[in-house]
C-alpha cells in the first residue's frame, strides 16, 4: 500500500490487544465500563468524545505523542463496533415481524 497502512493497521491492532492486560474490570467474570455504557446505550457518545479528545490532545501533551492517535482510533474502533452491534440488532427486529 502506498501509504504503508498495513503497518499501521498492525501497529493499531498490536496497541488494542496490549490494552485488554491493562483494563480495570468492575466484576470478577470481566465486566468493564464499556460493557456498562453499552448496557445503558451511551457508549457511542462516549466512544466519539473521548475520539475527539485524544485526537485535539495530540501534540499538546507531550508533544506529538502517538499513543493520542492509537487511542483515538481504538475509540472509533469501538464506535464501529457498536454501530455494528446496533444494526445486527435492528435486523434480528425486523426479521422477527
Amino acid at each position: 500500500m502506498k501509504y504503508n497502512e498495513q503497518q499501521i493497521i498492525e501497529e493499531v491492532y498490536r496497541y488494542i490487544k496490549g490494552t485488554y492486560e491493562q483494563h480495570y474490570s468492575t466484576t470478577e467474570e470481566g465486566m468493564q465500563v464499556q460493557d456498562m455504557l453499552r448496557h445503558l446505550d451511551i457508549d457511542k457518545d462516549f466512544c466519539q468524545a473521548n475520539a475527539i479528545k485524544y485526537l485535539c490532545r495530540y501534540g499538546k501533551k507531550d508533544g506529538k505523542n502517538r499513543k493520542d492517535l492509537l487511542k483515538a482510533i481504538h475509540y472509533i474502533v469501538l464506535l464501529l463496533d457498536s454501530e455494528n452491534n446496533e444494526n445486527k440488532a435492528w435486523q434480528t427486529l425486523w426479521n422477527t415481524i
